[in-house]
C-alpha cells in the first residue's frame, strides 16, 4: 500500500510539472502572438529599465548653438533629466515636452541650480537651428532663470544616438512610408556620474516622484530634511516608476515618536516633581 501511495504521490507531482510546462508554452505563444499582432512599426519600440547603467559620456553632439559637445561636460556636478524627442515630432514628442515643463514649473528646485536637463534629438537629420528653435520655446515656458545654461537641446549622428539610445534602454522605429518615428515617451533620472537612476513613463509626471528621485540622485545634497523623511517612508518601484507609501517604515517612526514623546512627559513630570516646594507662612494670630 505504502508503494502504491508512493506511486501515486509521484505521479501527482510529474502531472503538476507537466500542467505547469505546458502553461508556460501557452502564455508564451500567446505572447508571441500578441507581439506579432502589433504593427509592424512597433514591434521595436519599448523604454527598458536599465537601472544603474553607465551612460557613454564621451559621445559627441551638437548643441544648440551648433558647438560640438561631449555628452560629460554636462555630468559631474548635479543629477541631470534626460529625454529623447524629435523636434518635428507633432503628435507625442510635443506632449511629453509640455508634461516635462509642467512638472519642472511645479517643483521648488531650478533648472540650472539643483538639476540640468538634456533633451536629444534621435532623429539624425535634425540640426542645431532645430534644437535651438525648440529650447527657446520651452525656456520660455518654464521662465526661470538659469534655464538657458541649465536646458540642453542635442542633435547627432546616428552612431551616437544609437549608443546613448540603447545605453538608457530607449527603442524607437522609422516608418519610411509616413516619415515618422515610433517611440515610447518618459524621462530619465542620472546621477551626476551618468548612471541611470529613475525612470518614468508617459507624458505625465509627479512632482512628488520626480523631486524624490532628483534628491536620490544627487545622494541627498539637495533637498530638505522633510525629503529626507520622505525617502525613509517612500519607496522607488521600478515597476511603475513611482514612490509607493512603505507602512511598515511609517509605523516605525510612529512608535520612535510616540517612545519620545511618552520619554519627554516622563522626564518632564519627574522634573516637576523635584522642584522645592513653596510653602506660605500663616500670620500669627492676633
Amino acid at each position: 500500500m505504502i508503494a502504491c501511495q508512493l506511486r501515486s504521490s509521484r505521479g501527482w507531482r510529474e502531472s503538476m510539472a507537466l500542467i505547469v510546462v505546458v502553461a508556460v508554452m501557452v502564455l508564451a505563444a500567446v505572447a508571441r502572438a500578441h507581439d506579432n499582432n502589433k504593427p509592424a512599426a512597433l514591434r521595436d519600440v519599448a523604454f527598458e529599465q536599465k537601472l544603474d547603467q553607465q551612460l557613454p559620456l564621451d559621445l559627441t553632439f551638437r548643441d544648440s548653438g551648433g558647438q560640438t559637445v561631449r555628452l560629460r561636460e554636462y555630468f559631474g556636478r548635479k543629477p541631470v533629466l534626460l529625454n529623447f524627442v524629435y523636434y518635428r515630432c507633432r503628435e507625442l514628442c510635443p506632449l511629453l515636452s509640455d508634461g516635462l515643463v509642467r512638472v519642472l514649473s511645479a517643483l521648488s528646485f531650478d533648472i540650472g541650480d539643483q538639476f540640468d536637463v538634456i533633451t536629444v534629438s534621435f532623429d539624425p537629420t535634425e540640426t542645431a537651428a532645430d534644437a535651438a528653435s525648440a529650447k527657446a520655446q520651452y525656456i520660455k515656458r518654464y521662465g526661470r532663470d538659469g534655464a538657458t545654461r541649465g536646458w540642453h537641446f542635442l542633435t547627432g549622428e546616428r552612431p551616437a544616438i544609437d549608443a546613448l539610445a540603447d545605453a538608457a534602454g530607449f527603442r524607437y522605429s522609422y516608418d519610411a512610408r509616413k516619415n515618422e518615428f515610433a517611440h515610447a515617451t518618459g524621462i530619465v533620472v542620472v546621477t551626476p556620474q551618468g548612471k541611470l537612476s529613475r525612470y518614468y513613463y508617459g507624458i505625465d509626471f509627479s512632482p512628488r516622484d520626480l523631486r524624490l528621485g532628483l534628491i536620490e540622485a544627487a545622494a541627498g545634497k539637495i533637498g530638505s530634511a522633510i525629503d529626507q523623511l520622505l525617502l525613509f517612508c517612500y519607496h522607488y518601484d521600478p515597476l511603475t516608476g513611482q514612490y509607493n507609501l512603505i507602512v511598515t517604515r511609517v509605523l516605525r517612526l510612529a512608535g520612535v515618536a510616540t517612545v519620545l514623546a511618552l520619554a519627554g512627559f516622563i522626564a518632564l513630570m519627574l522634573r516637576r516633581d523635584r522642584r522645592p516646594q513653596i510653602t506660605s507662612k500663616t500670620a500669627p494670630e492676633s
